[in-house]
C-alpha cells in the first residue's frame, strides 16, 4: 500500500498552548505501523510527563529548541536534534523556542490520543472545549497513555 499527501490535505488539530498539529500520516494510512504528526509550537508550550504503553516515540527538530525529559534524564535539543523514547518509560518535553517539531511513533495508534484532547480544525470549535489537565488525563486514559505528572519546568 503507498500513498500520498499534499499540504492542506491533512488533519489540523488545535494542541498544547493554541498550537497546531497537522496529522501527517495515521494506522489506517499505513496499515498500523506509524503515526507521523507535524506540530508548530511555542516557547514555553509543554507536555505533561506522561507513558505511552504502545508506541515508541521519536521526535525531529525541524525548527527551534527544547528540552526533552526521559526518566530522569535531561536533553537539550536544537534544530536538527532527534531523540527517541522508547514506550513504558516517562518523558515530557518544554519547548524553548518557538519550534517546528516532527513527531512518529511506531506502531501507530498515538493519534487516538491526540484526536481525542484536541480539536479538529476543521469542525466548529465547541464552547466549553478546552485543553487542560482534566480533559488530557480523560484522552489518555481512553487511549493507553498514562499521565504521570505535570508539565516539567527545569
Amino acid at each position: 500500500m503507498s500513498i500520498a499527501y499534499m499540504a492542506g490535505e491533512h488533519q489540523q488539530i488545535e494542541w498544547v498552548g493554541g498550537s497546531v498539529m497537522e496529522l501527517l500520516l495515521d494506522a489506517d494510512a499505513t496499515e498500523g505501523n506509524l503515526f507521523m504528526a507535524r506540530t508548530r509550537l511555542a516557547a514555553g508550550d509543554a507536555s505533561p510527563v506522561h507513558v505511552h504503553a504502545k508506541e515508541d516515540e521519536m521526535f525531529l527538530l525541524l525548527d527551534g529548541s527544547a528540552v526533552f525529559w526521559f526518566g530522569e534524564e535531561r536533553y537539550e535539543v536544537e534544530r536538527g536534534g532527534v531523540v527517541y523514547l522508547p514506550r513504558d518509560v516517562p518523558h515530557a518535553y518544554r519547548i524553548t523556542a518557538d519550534a517546528d517539531l516532527l513527531t512518529i511513533c511506531t506502531p501507530a495508534g498515538a493519534e487516538k490520543f491526540f484526536r481525542a484532547a484536541g480539536h479538529d480544525l476543521a469542525t466548529p470549535k465547541p464552547s466549553n472545549w478546552a485543553l487542560n489537565p482534566a480533559t488530557t488525563a480523560a484522552a489518555a486514559a481512553s487511549t493507553g497513555v498514562q499521565i504521570v505528572g505535570p508539565p516539567r519546568t527545569a
